[in-house]
């Protein structure tokens, strides 16, 4: 049997991106990963960089503010063509997955539904040219609360919060769903100047289960009696020329049906109503509002990611977790994981870890003070004392010193010994695992992964 030419350790956004563009390349690529990442809690878009230290503005454009941040920050080491191709290159890949991601400032494409995949081009994405139009602006979208959120690319289903757009919205809840609030969400888009107004209706109407959360409701609407049901109940309650947001939940597997049917529908309504097309032309009439986890938008993501990984014939393989590793010189020759009986070996030219950070579970730390690389126990940055892991205040604004915690890389994303030294040949890093950086504070997370997954696969492709 052929050996892998990488084996990718970790199933998030970042493990995912790395694997798809190096099988692309016509590597040997496999993933496995302890478990599901972080896409199932996310909002399910793609924030780049949201604020930077010592700012309370929201980063309006991330190509300006990228100067502000640390020579040794992901983003610094990358520059922003390297990003830009990056983030291109994710969009191709929605958009040939049924589900695409739109920046602000570009036309927006509802999704089709059951259209036929494109085959995959192993065409290198350098060969490609970035559209440079708005590139590096954010946009800002509607938070579970009615706060604005610095985004920058989102599924066609959310980029139509866009709070650029001034049409009124409606916000719409439904009774029997906890934890999604539409009179708060309107009222605060209230006070920042929206015109905005909250309504619920009784999902009683297309269930008989009392309580349910946001993914048992998702399922429910694929299929067709819910999907006509729910759209029924949308019609008849919003007003011609409002934007309907919805909590995340219009669909699983036939999310871009569902989105599809729901504008089209309100469309007409409008249209009936105002005896003109312009209601036709002024952009999508439905929204979704991330909610709580379980988070549908991320689970579409994963679901996309993993088919185009399938359709490469990469396997993604969730259980295993690494519990040794063996290495010669500065080469890694094998890693194991846990299984009912004894150990299992996997072996491959290349790894890439991407296992997360501290809350993803790449970095161990315990109450004694010990920080600790969950893989090969690699050297970070990281407060040496546990006294100064946190700042008193929980919500400073400027971050807590642990969440900076991470691995050190050089240019070509291969972890750093102390004396800046590759400390394997054949190792590389990306993602939230990564030092220099805080990707919950920045709102740089889903861009980091991103990025610098695409870095690091380059650097396994360049090094073959």
């Amino acid at each position: 049997m052929r050996m892998l030419d990488l084996l990718v350790i970790g199933a998030g956004l970042t493990g995912l991106f790395a694997a798809y563009t190096a099988a692309r390349a016509g590597l040997r690529v496999r993933v496995i990963a302890h478990g599901a990442g972080a896409t199932h809690w996310h909002a399910g878009t793609i924030d780049l960089l949201g604020y930077v230290q010592n700012s309370e503005e929201a980063v309006a454009d991330w190509t300006q503010a990228l100067p502000e941040l640390p020579p040794a920050h992901p983003y610094s080491l990358l520059g922003v063509d390297t990003i830009a191709t990056a983030l291109d290159a994710f969009q191709r890949l929605t958009a040939a997955a049924g589900l695409p991601y739109v920046r602000p400032g570009v036309t927006m494409i509802l999704p089709v539904p059951n259209a036929p995949e494109e085959p995959i081009s192993q065409k290198s994405d350098l060969d490609n040219e970035v559209d440079n139009d708005n590139l590096g602006r954010n946009c800002q979208l509607i938070s579970p609360v009615g706060a604005p959120r610095p985004v920058y690319l989102a599924p066609a289903a959310q980029q139509a919060a866009n709070l650029e757009d001034d049409r009124p919205l409606v916000i719409v809840g439904l009774e029997g769903m906890p934890d999604f609030y539409p009179d708060l969400i309107a009222e605060n888009l209230q006070r920042q100047g929206h015109r905005a107004r909250s309504v619920t209706v009784p999902l009683s109407r297309i269930t008989k289960q009392r309580d349910s959360n946001p993914l048992q409701v998702s399922r429910l609407l694929d299929q067709p009696l819910a999907q006509a049901q729910f759209t029924e109940m949308l019609v008849n309650l919003s007003v011609a020329g409002e934007r309907v947001g919805l909590p995340a939940v219009l669909g699983l597997n036939a999310h871009a049906a569902l989105v599809t049917q729901l504008h089209e529908a309100i469309t007409n309504r409008s249209q009936q109503d105002t005896q003109s097309s312009q209601s036709k032309q002024a952009g999508i009439s439905v929204f979704e509002i991330p909610t709580l986890p379980p988070s549908v938008p991320g689970l579409r993501l994963d679901a996309a990611l993993r088919a185009q990984l399938d359709r490469l014939g990469v396997r993604v393989e969730i259980g295993m977790e690494v519990c040794a590793f063996h290495a010669t010189g500065r080469r890694i020759l094998w890693i194991e994981t846990e299984t009912g009986s004894r150990p299992l070996r996997h072996t491959a030219r290349n790894y890439l870890l991407a296992t997360g950070g501290i809350l993803g579970g790449g970095i161990y730390a315990d109450r004694c003070g010990r920080v600790k690389e969950t893989v090969f126990d690699l050297p970070l940055t990281a407060p040496q004392a546990r006294s100064h892991w946190l700042r008193p205040l929980f919500l400073d604004k400027r971050g807590h010193p642990i969440f900076q915690a991470g691995v050190s890389v050089n240019h070509h994303f291969r972890p750093l010994d102390q004396s800046d030294a590759p400390v394997y040949d054949n190792l590389w890093a990306a993602g939230s695992i990564l030092a220099h950086t805080d990707p919950v504070r920045e709102r740089s997370r889903e861009g980091i992964a991103i990025a610098t997954g695409y870095a690091a696969a380059n650097g396994v492709i360049k090094s073959k």
